[in-house]
């Protein structure tokens, strides 16, 4: 990265954050509001009320804990911001909104909805928040949309400990399907463009979701359980009924028929399983007008699942499609393998801006960090979608002048000063 796009950088984030002053009734914590979210981007060992502070310049950390505990503001005008923002510059109607939850570990019990819940960083029961989260992802970049905290039922039944939390009282238990179903709700009151909906199994095995989608005409590829009830064909000597998804798998070995497809770069490279599809009528459900479900099976590459006959097996994941008429297999196969876009924004969020690294332990202080830390990976990634076009900008001008040295962000030498865009 050049020295002139580092200052250019530094430029469009003094200006987005400017552009948000209007959250804040005095100067004093727009000024701040900036240094926190020059803080969340800078390159700091952890990013608490401290170590901004100190990197601002402050003696203390009072006026960084302030901002998120004291001062007045609204979160979730600050969210309609970053939605705003990203479908500005990332904004495309073929993009997804992908669905997902993740969690920070916490101790003691005063943190708001924390509880003994199962937690997805370490696959079983540990003490945790857990946030649901919606990523914009789009040919251009992938961002969070919208975030949701979910409150467990031991919470939401207890109300004096959800007021010494600071929870609205309006506030209530929603399971985490019905708080996607409520931010899918917002994207589409809000007019985000957008064409499919993905989500893992956890919210696939839903009934309201599914029904939400096919009531709306929205096309989707989620991950269901192996027992999801299909309405297929009655079966025939050697030929098994088809009355759950897995009764699938029987035909997709025998039919030998399987797509090798990528989901995307992950730690260990590239991500590549087998894909295969059948077209299903799920029991009790019609599609919307125009569509139809499909059943998607992913093959892993290797055995890596010990079965109950104590041999290894390829692991197989079943994905539900509600699809246009006129989309091909391979379209609805590539979605599938597209969640793995907010796998990595939960990932980048959690390390290069401290999304879980919070000292707040109320609902509004909570809502503005998450929301804080989304603008500032909003940015990331809207910088990294224009970083693309400064390259082929700098190639062209290139080919069009011998003289041009091609670095990216620089412009040609010329003897009149030029104002840059």
């Amino acid at each position: 990265m050049t020295a002139e796009l580092i200052a250019e950088w530094r430029d469009e984030l003094a200006a987005l954050t400017g552009s948000l002053g209007s959250l804040f009734n005095r100067p004093e914590p727009r000024v701040v509001f900036a240094q926190f979210i020059e803080g969340l981007l800078a390159e700091l060992p952890k990013k608490n009320g401290w170590t901004l502070s100190e990197r601002a310049g402050h003696a203390t950390a009072d006026r960084m804990q302030w901002l998120l505990n004291g001062s007045v503001w609204d979160a979730d005008q600050l969210r309609d911001a970053v939605r705003d923002y990203v479908v500005e510059h990332l904004g495309d109607a073929d993009a997804s909104l992908v669905i997902d939850d993740t969690q920070a570990q916490k101790k003691g019990s005063k943190s708001v909805g924390v509880a003994f819940q199962h937690c997805g960083l370490t696959g079983d029961v540990r003490n945790c928040q857990t946030m649901v989260m919606v990523t914009y992802a789009a040919a251009g970049g992938h961002a969070f949309l919208d975030r949701r905290l979910y409150l467990p039922e031991e919470w939401a039944a207890d109300r004096e400990r959800c007021g010494k939390a600071g929870v609205p009282d309006e506030i209530g238990f929603a399971t985490k399907p019905e708080l996607a179903i409520a931010m899918l709700a917002d994207a589409l009151a809000a007019g985000v463009p957008f064409a499919w909906v993905l989500a893992d199994s956890g919210y696939g095995r839903d009934p309201q979701l599914r029904a939400f989608c096919h009531d709306r005409a929205l096309p989707y590829v989620l991950g269901v359980p192996v027992d999801l009830p299909l309405d297929g064909p009655p079966g025939k000597p050697r030929q098994p009924a088809v009355k759950r998804a897995d009764d699938l798998l029987h035909y997709a070995k025998v039919r030998d028929q399987w797509e090798r497809r990528s989901c995307g770069y992950g730690t260990k490279g590239e991500r590549l399983y087998d894909w295969t599809a059948f077209a299903v009528d799920v029991k009790g459900e019609t599609p919307a007008e125009g569509s139809t479900h499909w059943m998607v099976l992913r093959r892993s590459l290797h055995p890596n699942r010990r079965g109950k006959d104590g041999e290894l097996h390829r692991e197989i994941a079943y994905f539900l499609a509600h699809a246009p008429a006129d989309a091909t297999v391979g379209e609805i196969i590539s979605r599938a393998g597209g969640r793995w876009q907010i796998e990595e924004d939960n990932e980048l969020n959690k390390q290069l801006v401290g999304f879980a690294q919070y000292q707040v332990r109320k609902w509004t202080p909570w809502h503005r960090h998450v929301t804080a830390c989304m603008l500032a990976t909003a940015f990331l990634a809207v910088q990294r979608a224009e970083f693309p076009a400064a390259e082929a900008e700098a190639a062209a001008a290139a080919e069009a002048d011998p003289d041009h040295d091609g670095t990216p962000g620089k412009a040609p030498v010329t003897t009149e000063s030029e104002a840059t865009g």
